[in-house]
């Protein structure tokens, strides 16, 4: 007999799943584990110890793998080098993850948004380092009629190099990631969510520049939004362990990194999840 638990957390999203090994899920736990994504929008498995290979397995359950990074499906997010020493806080690297310490979903910025992304812990700091996530449908829940019916009539582009600059950040990591040279994807500032059908805010430092406003009111705009989101009860913070594994619906929620002191190594495995490109494709 199973022993899944799942426990929600006392957010309005997230879960906390076990009695499961992710490495050797049967069809009817898997089951049990969609429909739960699918409700808490966050899952977190403690003591998972997963292997790159499983982990790219795991999030193969979810959807194709975002190959943006390489073939492999894992990208390591970390501040050190391949030779064991650390990053300085000025290489390029550190910038990008400097820039994921604010909201975010993933690969908005692309022209096929995430489904979903998978993370796992293999060194933590001492201090810090969490991932916090935030829900965007009861974002959407709690704004007035007025603001709604402004929000559903507009759009925004969403554009790494534009929230890189926002940070001082110049070379907008093209160099790391070799982004396309096309225009910036328009996206809806409202997304209706395939499966739940429930209407969620599609915000996060990425979205700049809304049709019909100039950019410092469409700046505003969206940071004022972004603000009024971002608050309890609609965040989740977790504390990572070695071996624990998280996986989130970007097409619902926005997340980000915790500080940490860079002197202390913190390494991190992600796999990104494809989105469909009939409801994950960009409006232009």
């Amino acid at each position: 007999m199973s022993e899944l638990r799942i426990e929600p957390t006392g957010a309005t999203l997230g879960a906390r799943v076990t009695g499961l090994k992710l490495a050797s899920l049967d069809e009817a736990t898997w089951r049990e584990v969609e429909a739960a994504f699918h409700e808490y929008a966050v899952l977190i498995f403690p003591d998972q110890g997963l292997g790159s290979g499983e982990q790219v397995e795991f999030a193969r359950r979810f959807g194709e793998i975002e190959h943006l990074f390489g073939d492999s499906g894992i990208v390591p997010i970390t501040n050190q080098r391949r030779d064991g020493s650390l990053m300085a806080d000025d290489e390029a690297p550190m910038q990008i993850m400097r820039g994921n310490e604010g909201w975010h979903t993933d690969s908005s910025y692309m022209p096929l948004a995430a489904k979903a992304s998978v993370l796992s812990a293999h060194v933590v700091p001492s201090a810090g380092g969490e991932t916090e996530w935030a829900d965007m449908r009861a974002a959407w829940d709690e704004l007035d009629d007025s603001t709604r019916a402004d929000v559903r009539e507009r759009s925004a582009l969403h554009s790494i190099r534009h929230s890189q600059k926002r940070i001082g950040h110049t070379d907008g990591g093209e160099s790391l990631y070799g982004y396309f040279d096309g225009d910036p994807p328009l996206r809806p500032l409202m997304k209706l969510h395939p499966v739940t059908q429930r209407p969620a805010l599609f915000i996060g430092r990425h979205a700049y520049s809304i049709p019909g406003l100039d950019p410092a009111e469409s700046e505003r705009w969206l940071d004022s939004l972004l603000e009024q989101a971002c608050q309890p009860p609609r965040l989740l913070l977790h504390h990572w362990r070695a071996g624990d594994v998280a996986i989130w619906d970007n097409r619902c929620v926005l997340h980000r990194a915790r500080p940490y002191d860079h002197r202390e190594t913190r390494l991190m495995k992600h796999t990104r999840i494809a989105g469909d490109p009939a409801t994950e494709g960009a409006e232009n």
